[in-house]
């Protein structure tokens, strides 16, 4: 099952207590205080992990306790540090104070760490308030209270590109046919009902990555629906893949796409500026040649690449696939080129300290 938020509540583990000890040994008439300090309650952390794809074990597991610390004992002894616990989360979640709004971390790499909720110091025992005028203290601190946090965690996929369109558009049959991703295919909308990823291989070792949404209807921003529920995890892809379908059984596909366009922008005008290459799809069912070649004009007119596929016969799908990594190999050459523009414009060398 795909979850992609998850609501938690963390706390880090309460520090040990101080004591009140003395020192009675034989042949030692002045032993005095010995009261050892509390340990440290562990600490909770986030870390992003690669093998996970879904918040799913957080849902029926939303509470996590570190740790107390142990309190301290005669002789000086310090207790035991309390453990710490380490909760994995996908690559791509975004973390919020539940209470605040706030964003407290966005985990877009893995291996991440985060301390979320710290444990609290242990209390010090009278050994430590013993002094030339006080050798006898009978006093001592208890444990501090680890912090508490609730939490809302939201999974942003993380793909190079993103499938939309109109339900029934032949997104998931054309994952399915480039890459391992299996999705559920049938002939009614909103078959998909949760998104997918695909690795698509482009050969010599080059690879991208594909996120198959649910289909958008008009009013999809507004909560329609499956409303702008997974429009989110299309907003860290490098470019969209606008599928529209072009046989009879279809709309007018310049109609289709302008709904599609509309919903993105009201969504977010950043989704809708994204880089985007249009798709005609179910080209083995066209009955028209007209209605394509009009659709292909429109696209043309708004400098929008434009390619023709049939997933269910294979054709176009191979051209398809080069085109993309075209596409990504020519943001990623100028976003390097605007990298080394930026750093010159600065003035900064990488040799200047040698």
């Amino acid at each position: 099952m795909f979850i992609d938020r998850a609501k938690i509540h963390v706390r880090g583990g309460d520090g040990g207590n101080g004591v009140t000890a003395f020192r009675r040994e034989k042949f030692v008439p002045r032993g005095g205080p010995s009261g050892g300090d509390g340990g440290n309650g562990g600490s909770v952390y986030l870390e992003s992990s690669e093998g996970l794809n879904t918040l799913l074990h957080f849902r029926y597991n939303p509470e996590h306790t570190a740790d107390r610390g142990r309190h301290g004992e005669g002789s000086k002894r310090h207790g035991a540090n309390g453990d710490d616990i380490v909760l994995h989360v996908p690559v791509g979640t975004m973390v919020f104070d539940e209470l605040s709004g706030e964003i407290v971390h966005d985990f877009t790499h893995p291996g991440e760490r985060v301390l979320i909720a710290k444990g609290g110091r242990g209390g010090r025992g009278n050994a430590q308030f013993a002094t030339p005028t006080n050798r006898a203290p009978r006093r001592h601190d208890d444990g501090k209270p680890g912090e508490e946090r609730r939490l809302l965690l939201e999974l942003k996929l993380i793909a190079d590109v993103g499938l939309v369109g109109l339900p029934n558009a032949g997104k998931s049959t054309l994952i399915s046919r480039i890459s391992a991703a299996r999705p559920k295919i049938a002939d009614y909308p909103f078959t998909t009902l949760e998104p997918h990823l695909g690795v698509v291989d482009l050969g010599d070792f080059r690879t991208f990555v594909l996120a198959d949404i649910p289909g958008l209807i008009e009013g999809a921003h507004t909560g329609s629906g499956l409303g702008d529920r997974f429009l989110r995890h299309i907003e860290r892809t490098k470019l969209l893949l606008h599928m529209v379908d072009v046989s009879g059984l279809a709309r007018d596909p310049i109609e289709d796409y302008r709904t599609v366009t509309r919903e993105l922008e009201s969504y977010s005008s950043e989704v809708a500026g994204k880089p985007r290459i249009v798709v005609a799809t179910k080209m083995d069912a066209l009955d028209d040649e007209d209605r394509l070649a009009e659709f292909r004009a429109f696209c043309e007119a708004q400098g929008l690449e434009f390619h023709t596929i049939s997933a269910a016969t294979g054709a176009g799908l191979k051209e398809l696939i080069y085109a993309v990594g075209r596409k990504l190999d020519e943001m990623k050459l100028a976003e390097d080129e605007l990298k080394t523009a930026t750093i010159q414009a600065s003035g900064f060398s990488p040799f200047q300290d040698l």
